[in-house]
């Protein structure tokens, strides 16, 4: 699906310019029907290119996500009939540093081997880092491991699809594999991640994606996770009105046991690379 469009630079004399680049993974102004909003990026995986004195905006028509022809209703969260979940917090916070701390010590030889892999492979940095928001909506910086190359944005502004020319020898197996997701083990055990959780986004879907899909931001109640209830149950093939549905079914529902299972059904995703891109 091609999900880009262009992006607009804003450049020194207040002039608009269209000129063609992206990031790897998501974007950074989404627009109804034409309606542009700007928001200037933060880091994204590539370092924005800098011209005439401009810092390049991305965009995205949020058309091709949601249906701008209608709005849907969430299913409403009442938290203040929540029962007393404090048992499930503690061991759900003990889970995840303890399982995160023995994965990032079991892990590290191959993330050393990783990022070696990466600065062989091509030139840039080892990791990105791109702006998301958490729990209550706090923001913060995502990090993955590489897997495009630098210079992505020359070929214009698309969505990451099969066999995409961009994507870096290595970087083709990390994200099958879903490898460059191996850095948030750190940021599940600093805590701005849980293992288990709605898949973080930016703030600029939750303001598109409200609009359209009313409690999307629900989403916002719990802590985001590396993985989640949508991502087992369909991946990247979910829209973001299906995806809210799973979120909100897990969090409702959320458990010690829910938790497991969705953390299996991940290493069987891993495995059989389900979703991947």
């Amino acid at each position: 699906m091609d999900w880009w469009r262009s992006v607009l630079e804003l450049n020194s004399h207040g002039s608009d310019e269209l000129h063609c680049l992206s990031s790897e993974q998501g974007c950074d102004v989404a627009f109804p029907s034409g309606q542009l909003q700007a928001l200037i990026s933060e880091n994204r995986e590539n370092e924005p290119v800098f011209h005439g004195g401009a810092r390049p905006v991305s965009v995205i028509d949020v058309s091709e996500l949601v249906d701008v022809s209608q709005e849907i209703e969430v299913e409403r969260i009442d938290t203040s009939d929540w029962p007393n979940d404090r048992g499930y917090r503690f061991v759900k916070r003990l889970f995840d540093i303890v399982l995160s701390s023995l994965a990032l010590i079991i892990l590290a030889l191959p993330m050393c081997t990783i990022a070696i892999l990466i600065k062989l492979d091509s030139p840039g940095p080892v990791l990105y880092k791109q702006e998301r928001l958490g729990k209550n909506g706090k923001p913060f910086m995502l990090m993955k491991f590489r897997s495009m190359y630098i210079d992505a944005e020359a070929g214009g502004a698309q969505w990451a699809t099969d066999n995409d020319p961009r994507v870096t020898k290595i970087g083709k197996i990390l994200r099958a594999s879903r490898l460059d997701e191996l850095p948030q083990f750190l940021q599940v055990v600093s805590g701005d991640l849980s293992l288990v959780g709605p898949r973080p986004e930016r703030k600029v879907f939750y303001d598109e994606f409200e609009k359209y899909i009313h409690g999307f931001s629900q989403r916002l109640i719990v802590k985001p996770g590396i993985s989640g209830l949508a991502q087992v149950s369909g991946g990247y093939d979910l829209r973001p009105a299906e995806k809210i549905m799973y979120d909100i079914e897990y969090i409702k529902n959320r458990s010690t046991l829910l938790d497991f299972r969705i953390i299996l059904k991940t290493i069987v995703v891993v495995f059989t690379h389900d979703g991947a891109r």
